[in-house]
């Protein structure tokens, strides 16, 4: 569908949390559809607000037409970017991978500069928000060690991702220690950033040199026989969606077709017969968030599949608000506000349900929610392996 099958029924205006907290955002159908029917080839870009959107997808799965608002704003956020003079927090924040990189190399120094007060005033006149402590650096990230493990006659590759490579590696070893207690071999080869983070700050040429690299490397072991694992869901998109979509990478649709979220793979191995994993009770009540871009796979809720099988787990499943961090846009200044506003309602949904914890599949939404609403947040991962009893 395109922006000519547009109702102009305004449902995706509704569900915009940018359009509810940010009059300066005219809302996804008329950044979207009703723009683009007046944007024309050969003209400069002069729509500097399709800047404001977050790319959180709701738009595009309220819209009962397919019409997909979000990628047309995405692409004239790239066409905007391209002509004019980026700014250096979106040309760093694109580059996030690479940032990683070297934060993780030098943690114990860079954990503590960016946690000083000089550090957070060097960084708001760059233009970056200090509103909540940025994400510590690990040394040990997940691109170190063994990258084969598991002798299962089923094979996965394992795409953890920047946040658990770089930030969270202990979880992303629970994840592949939990896939190798299912009988699973498990790779994790040589693999870089998935390309959104360039993707969203305009850098589309960026994204797909990201994107490529990756498709080189998954797609031989697809070819091999190996399904793709991921855990984070904006990842997860990025490789069903944007790989054979708006990248246009050539072996993007087998990456896509060969992919599967962590939690829906597993439901996979139970419904197959291939595990019978014996889930032990887990007295906890916690507060599940639905990341925005978990709705944007169509996959259903995996995770909550999986916790009904747990015994003694009081859950309560969240879905209706974004978290208002969308990645790297709530870290940049000119969008604080905005991601404070969408956050504090998200937040309040959290509180008001009295959880011990807050659960949510993107680090992202954990950061935000965690820091906005004072309670820990976990991955789904670290509930269910409590339940398994994997270390």
């Amino acid at each position: 569908m395109n922006f000519e099958h547009c109702i102009r029924c305004t449902i995706c205006v509704e569900n915009c949390p940018v359009f509810r907290v940010n009059p300066e955002f005219p809302g996804p159908k008329q950044s979207g559809p009703d723009s683009q029917r007046f944007r024309m080839t050969g003209e400069k870009s002069v729509d500097s607000w399709v800047s404001l959107c977050c790319q959180c997808k709701r738009c595009e799965v309220a819209c009962p037409y397919g019409v997909n608002p979000a990628e047309i704003i995405l692409n004239a956020q790239i066409k905007y970017a391209g002509e004019h003079m980026r700014s250096p927090v979106a040309i760093m924040f694109a580059n996030n991978y690479y940032l990683g990189t070297l934060g993780s190399l030098a943690a114990p120094i860079a954990n503590r500069i960016a946690a000083t007060g000089i550090a957070k005033k060097f960084f708001n006149l760059a233009g970056i928000s200090t509103y909540m402590p940025f994400p510590s650096f690990d040394f040990i990230s997940m691109n170190k060690g063994r990258r084969r493990l598991g002798k299962g006659q089923r094979k996965v590759v394992f795409f953890y991702g920047c946040f658990l490579n770089f930030n969270r590696p202990d979880i992303g070893k629970k994840i592949r220690d939990m896939l190798i207690s299912m009988d699973l071999e498990v790779v994790m080869p040589s693999q870089v950033c998935c390309g959104l983070p360039a993707l969203g700050n305009g850098q589309i040429d960026l994204a797909r040199k990201f994107a490529s690299k990756n498709a080189a490397v998954f797609g031989e072991y697809i070819n091999k026989g190996y399904d793709l694992i991921y855990s984070c869901t904006s990842c997860g998109l990025t490789l069903t969606h944007d790989y054979p979509g708006i990248l246009g990478i050539a072996s993007g649709k087998k990456i896509a077709e060969n992919s599967y979220n962590v939690n829906e793979y597993i439901l996979r191995l139970i419904e197959e017969n291939h595990i019978a994993p014996e889930f032990r009770e887990v007295r906890r009540k916690i507060a599940y968030h639905v990341p925005c871009h978990l709705r944007a796979l169509g996959i259903g809720y995996p995770a909550v599949r999986l916790f009904s099988k747990i015994p003694g787990l009081d859950f309560k499943v969240l879905d209706d608000n974004c978290c208002g961090l969308s990645g790297s846009y709530g870290f940049k200044k000119k969008n604080q506000a905005t991601a404070l506003k969408i956050g504090a309602q998200a937040a309040a949904a959290v509180k008001k349900s009295n959880p011990e914890a807050v659960v949510a599949d993107c680090g992202a939404c954990r950061m935000q929610l965690s820091y906005m609403s004072g309670i820990p947040a976990l991955d789904p991962s670290e509930i269910i392996t409590e339940s398994l009893v994997i270390k």
